[in-house]
């Protein structure tokens, strides 16, 4: 990995000199999380932006901009200019909301610059220590007119918590009542006062509550229990085959944004995933390193786009 790093920087170091004779960045970058604080994508972009700030000289302000499972703070980076004072740690979501929104205002391929994939995690299906099913195998086995009146909170309609839930309805049968928030840390709130019994959102934001037995986990979506959380069964290991979706999050920029100021960042943000702590913070939270590109990231979120819009085609989902 050194000897490709050191690569890399050769062959960016003439267009990088030149941008850095600029002085990129000048002034605080912008960087927005479209969901609530304290959730996955808030803490990814505050341990990212740390490491950025202290290595180009400049804050990456944190700019939290909630709801429409991050279709509004998605909308105001498509918006902004692409002069690398505006980034957006997104996540699935950004290529679903093109399929479930009714009149989508951005193109999640034409309307960004990949800069790099850092990570993905599972969704976790949890519970409240009193429900009273201590599984997901347990939780299909209850009568469907029974399941159809419990809340399962999720990050926002149409967000991939709510779509993992749409194709296990798909796959089983299983009816819930969908309870969207504005993300994974006021939905797990809500189920640690016990104000809902059940809750589906990435691991990064349960990891804790769950080792510390204030909620239970049901089922991850993972192929195998994670090392963090092996009292947790996989969805596959609750009777449901080949029952796998990983969340990925990863930074963008609005269109148009300079190629030298897009290495720049793929570069630093990269240097950043080396760091121990940096590994530490993110197996802390049941993130797996995945870096990818900006090649590799743009086919991603391409091919992503279609598998989210024959989900909701076979789902039949209707959001407004």
């Amino acid at each position: 990995m050194r000897i490709m790093a050191v690569a890399v920087a050769v062959l960016l170091s003439a267009p990088l000199q030149a941008w850095s004779a600029a002085g990129y960045p000048q002034r605080p970058v912008r960087l927005i999380v479209p969901y609530a604080p304290g959730g996955g994508s808030d803490t990814i972009a505050r341990v990212i932006g740390q490491k950025l700030a202290e290595r180009l000289g400049q804050p990456f302000v944190i700019d939290t901009r909630p709801g429409a499972a991050s279709l509004i703070g998605t909308e105001i980076a498509a918006r902004a200019s692409g002069d690398g004072y505006t980034l957006i740690l997104s996540d699935v979501p950004h290529a679903i909301n093109p399929a479930t929104a009714a009149k989508p205002s951005y193109d999640a391929v034409r309307d960004f610059t990949p800069i790099m994939r850092v990570a993905t995690s599972s969704q976790v299906l949890s519970a409240h220590p009193t429900f009273r099913a201590a599984t997901l195998r347990e939780l299909l086995a209850l009568p469907r007119e029974q399941t159809v009146k419990l809340g399962l909170a999720t990050t926002g309609q149409g967000g991939s918590p709510h779509m993992s839930y749409e194709l296990l309805r798909i796959r089983t049968g299983l009816a819930l009542n969908v309870v969207p928030y504005k993300g994974g840390a006021p939905a797990i709130a809500d189920l640690v006062a016990n104000q809902v019994p059940l809750a589906i959102t990435g691991s990064p934001v349960v990891v804790a509550h769950i080792k510390a037995g204030r909620i239970k986990g049901l089922g991850m979506t993972r192929d195998r229990r994670h090392p963090l959380l092996p009292g947790v069964p996989t969805f596959i290991e609750s009777g449901v085959a080949d029952f796998v979706v990983a969340h990925w999050y990863g930074f963008l920029a609005p269109a148009g944004t300079p190629a030298p100021v897009v290495k720049l960042l793929h570069q630093e943000i990269g240097r950043a995933l080396e760091q121990a702590d940096v590994q530490e913070r993110f197996t802390s939270l049941a993130l797996d390193l995945a870096p990818l590109g900006p090649g590799e990231f743009r086919s991603m979120i391409e091919g992503d786009v279609q598998r989210w819009k024959e989900v909701v085609a076979r789902s039949g989902l209707k959001l407004n």
